[in-house]
Order: C-alpha cells, then structure tokens, then sequence
C-alpha cells in the first residue's frame, strides 16, 4: 500500500487526527510543539495555531469551536479568533502529568485519558466530561491511549501503550457509564537490548472503521493493525516511519486514511533514514470509518 506525505513541515509528535465534515478540514495536534494544525485538501490551505500549553487532543463543538485538552486543563478554543475559554481545571498535578489521547462518544460527552510521566507507580486514568464536570472512570495505567467507539455504540476501547494492552468495555450510551473491562489485545514488551526490527511497537492511538474493525498506530513498530471486535488480527499495514502515532478517516466518503507520526527525540540515524517522520500520511482504504462525533461544550 502507498503513502502520500501531506506537503507540510514534519511535526515533533502529531496526535488526535479529526476530519471535520462541515469544514472539508484536517485537524491535529502537535504535542510538544504546542500547536494545533487544519489542512483544507483540496485547496493545501494550511493552518497553525500556537497553544500555551501541550494539547494532547481535541474534538469538534458545533458551531466551528473545538475542545482542546491541554496541560492546564480543558478549553474552548475559536479557531477563527484563536481566543481560548477555559472549561475545566485539570484534574492531576501537571508537573507530572497532562491530557493524552480522547473522543467524544455519540453523546456529546469527551473522554479523555492521562499520561503520567514518571510513569511509576500507574497514576494515569480516564475521565469523562460532561455536563461540566470532570469524572474518574478507569485508572491503574500509565500511558492512556487508543480511545474508539464500535459503530453500534455498544463496546469502548482504551489502551495503556505502557502496558502493550488494548481494552474493550461495555459502553452505555444513555447512561455514559463503562463496565466490564477485558482484555482485547496484548502485545509483546520489548525486551532489554532488542532491535527495533524485531520489536512489534506498542498500541497507540486508534480508529474503528464502518465494519467495525479497530486500527490501531503500534508506536516504534512501524505498522498500523486493523483488529477485529475480539481482538483478532485482520491486517497489518507497513508503515514508512517507525513511528505511528494514530490514524483517523476522512474525506467526503471517510475511505483516506490519515495517519499522525512522530520524530521527537528519535535517533539521529532513523531520522535520516526515514525523512517522513513526525508528517500525516495519507493512503485510500476499502472500508470507509466512521464519522467524528461531536463534542458539547
């Protein structure tokens, strides 16, 4: 399969690709560099807003605002004035902690994860937003990734990239509760002194598609996998960059697939090795996904 490079400047760490169906617009994040970008495809119209903080995801609000979860917390964000509302104090330390990976389920309420960065002991959870106030729903991680919804609305998946463990729960809608957490996927860990060439990566962030399947980015693994409801593997894409971070759908008919990569603080050698590091690749797919769901501010 081929990948197109979006004809941009790479980014450190791009993360929580969107596509916007009223816009016709790409969204992402550049973590460390603290920016949000928007990419119009069939203009090249390009778009960066500097952030003061690290934004590790955002969701679209109707009426054109976005959610941003940042560092210091959650905002409301006007991308046409680049004016930020804050909505939410962050619910942790954030000298040692901040927002990672989240979606907005078909509700309208943002779940968003943590990344504890000491890493030990596992103090990274899962919180919900809705109706303005922040709730702890799963903890007892590191690294919270790979927040998707299956197309029925009916299971939520959620990883620990630290882990290696991809996570399925029973989701009520109505209620916007989870339950019964299992196992859906675990992944070997690497071990001391193994080549990167014979490591398989770690589950990052994901997408589900209209069938039902779950693609998930296998950071340092240079593949993105496409697992079915229960776990098992359906695909497996060959990445140019070592890499992935997550991938999205989009388009008018959801079939590109769009795939955020990193380069912060990767070897010297990769990088020469591998100049599309840190871009959005783009590739089309038989399978279309499903559409973004709105958040509510």
């Amino acid at each position: 399969m081929a990948f197109e490079a979006l004809p941009l400047a790479p980014a450190l760490l791009g993360e929580s690709p969107f596509w916007h169906p009223e816009q016709g617009c790409l969204y992402w994040v550049d973590i460390p560099g603290k920016a949000l970008h928007r990419y119009h495809p069939p203009s090249a119209a390009h778009r960066m807003w500097p952030l003061d903080s690290e934004a590790g995801c955002c969701a679209p609000l109707p009426g054109g605002d976005l959610l941003l979860a940042q560092r210091d917390g959650l905002h409301r964000f006007n991308p046409e004035t680049g004016q930020r509302e804050p909505l939410a104090e962050p619910p942790y330390q954030p000298q040692e902690e901040r927002f990672n990976d989240g979606k907005a389920d078909a509700q309208g309420r943002l779940w968003v994860s943590t990344l504890y960065e000491p890493r030990q002991p596992p103090r990274a959870a899962l919180y919900r937003w809705a109706a303005g106030k922040l709730a702890r729903m799963a903890g007892d991680i590191t690294v919270g990734n790979g927040l998707a919804f299956s197309p029925d609305g009916a299971t939520m998946y959620w990883s620990d990239t630290t882990s290696h463990r991809i996570f399925a729960f029973d989701f009520d809608g109505a209620e916007g509760t989870i339950s019964r957490q299992r196992v859906l996927a675990e992944f070997a860990l690497r071990q001391p002194g193994q080549e990167l060439a014979s490591y398989g990566g770690r589950p990052d962030g994901a997408a589900v598609d209209a069938e039902g399947a779950y693609w998930c980015a296998m950071f340092e693994g240079q593949r993105l996998l496409r697992l079915a409801p229960d776990g098992r593997l359906l695909q497996e894409l060959r990445l140019p960059v070592r890499c992935p971070t997550m991938p999205c759908f989009g388009g008018p008919d959801l079939r590109t697939l769009y795939i955020t990569t990193a380069r912060h603080n990767r070897p010297a050698a990769e990088l020469a090795a591998q100049p599309l590091a840190g871009c959005v690749l783009a590739t089309r797919v038989d399978v279309p996904g499903l559409p973004v769901n709105f958040a509510r501010g």
